[in-house]
């Protein structure tokens, strides 16, 4: 998918990124790192994956959130991997909140 993208500095910005411990530091370098609309590209795909582990029907998260169903079947098959990264963040965030 990326293949012809120098992967280093997503690796980079992981490694910092997981190194901080303020929420608020982490929103305010994403909100000027992206543009608005990359910011609500994100807000928007967290949303979905959050609806669909919740158990929110492919249909609901598209009429609610205006995105294509496309965009949310990726997000659902994302979620059903084996190890997946956006469980494991979904999860660490619920445990954040209690």
């Amino acid at each position: 998918m990326y293949e012809d993208v120098d992967r280093t500095p997503l690796s980079e910005l992981s490694n910092a990124l997981a190194r901080e411990d303020n929420p608020e530091l982490i929103k305010g370098f994403l909100e000027s790192l992206l543009t608005e609309n990359e910011v609500n590209d994100i807000s928007s795909r967290w949303t979905l994956v959050r609806l669909i582990e919740r158990g929110m029907s492919q249909r609901n998260i598209s009429r609610e959130l205006g995105l294509s169903l496309c965009k949310i079947t990726r997000g659902s098959r994302e979620l059903k991997k084996e190890e997946s990264p956006f469980a494991h963040m979904i999860k660490l965030y619920q445990e954040s909140i209690k």
